[in-house]
């Protein structure tokens, strides 16, 4: 790991999940991965539904690219989550990440994600029952937003991570109630920064190789942690450390990225249920659009296909491209 400047990529349910982490950490540039969140909601869950999630605990707690994966949890309830946080810890994950920035309302409703972000001392209370229940050795960090309707709880959220002894805080430079439109304020971060003694990850917004950049100065956080950026743009993080180490740095070109999709189609199509399938390649070429000229003909000719099979087909031809005279081979 960069331990200087430290790049993550960040969870986000339905889209940033295993597979997607397992493409984007082949492409390189990132230091560390962190699961889907895992409810945990008042009973002990089984080793087969922590391997659903993170499937990378059968590797050792890595994607097949090597980069270790962090098993996050979320809820609200002390005891349920160190019990579980306990049996998670046996099963090897790189450590564990706490879920205080949810902004689903079902989340909230129940008192966990952003809910608790009202309530700094029930932070306190869940980061240290965890830290108590695992082995000392296994990181266990936090991952908080702005506020709930504000930020004016902010320092102490933070506070109350670290005095439950978080070894690190990523966060969501916007409230619940922003949800995920832009801005995001990193320059809220200095505060939080200046409230605590451990290390704090920038994230939110992070588009562009310029974005990382202003993001960097602006919150005063070297270590960030990139999202829908990532997904849009798959090179995003060799940008950043081409940048860091003062090469020059082409973009990733399309033909390069073409055998990526169809390894995250294979992987959808061994892993996920098939009604989720379709929809999942649709939505990462959607994002893609926001960087690729080329992602938009994809997606218009993937967006009328239905059936599996003649989804293979177009992802076959597609992955053939590369390898015709004049394109770039991978």
């Amino acid at each position: 790991m960069n331990l200087s400047k430290p790049l993550l990529l960040a969870p986000m349910e339905g889209l940033l999940d295993f597979v997607l982490c397992d493409v984007l950490t082949r492409v390189g540039g990132v230091d560390r991965c962190v699961s889907e969140f895992i409810r945990v909601s008042g009973h002990l869950l089984t080793d087969k539904v922590f391997l659903r999630y993170l499937p990378e605990l059968n590797n050792g707690g890595r994607t097949l690219a090597g980069v270790p994966v962090r098993a996050q949890l979320l809820g609200s309830d002390p005891v349920s989550m160190a019990e579980n946080a306990a049996l998670l810890a046996t099963l090897g994950p790189e450590g564990i990440d706490l879920n205080f920035g949810c902004p689903a309302k079902t989340v909230n409703r129940h008192g966990g994600g952003a809910a608790l972000l009202r309530e700094p001392e029930q932070i306190a209370a869940v980061v240290a029952a965890v830290r108590r229940a695992v082995p000392a050795q296994l990181p266990v960090s936090a991952k908080m937003r702005l506020g709930y309707d504000d930020a004016g709880l902010a320092r102490e959220c933070a506070q109350a991570a670290e005095q439950g002894g978080a070894c690190e805080l990523v966060v969501h430079a916007r409230t619940k109630a922003d949800g995920y439109r832009p801005p995001a304020y990193w320059e809220q971060i200095p505060a939080i920064r200046a409230a605590v003694r451990i290390p704090v990850v920038a994230n939110g917004e992070i588009w562009t190789l310029a974005d990382a950049l202003r993001c960097r100065s602006v919150s005063g956080c070297d270590a960030l942690m990139l999202g829908r950026g990532m997904v849009a743009d798959p090179g995003l993080a060799l940008a950043i450390r081409a940048h860091d180490a003062k090469r020059q740095h082409e973009p990733l070109p399309w033909q390069t990225l073409l055998p990526q999709v169809a390894r995250f189609w294979d992987l959808v199509c061994a892993d996920l249920e098939p009604r989720q399938r379709a929809g999942r390649l649709k939505q990462w070429l959607n994002l893609l659009r926001r960087r690729y000229p080329e992602a938009q003909q994809a997606f218009d000719e993937v967006r009328v296909l239905t059936d599996q099979r003649a989804i293979t087909a177009w992802v076959q031809r597609a992955a053939d491209l590369v390898h015709q005279p004049g394109n770039i081979e991978t």
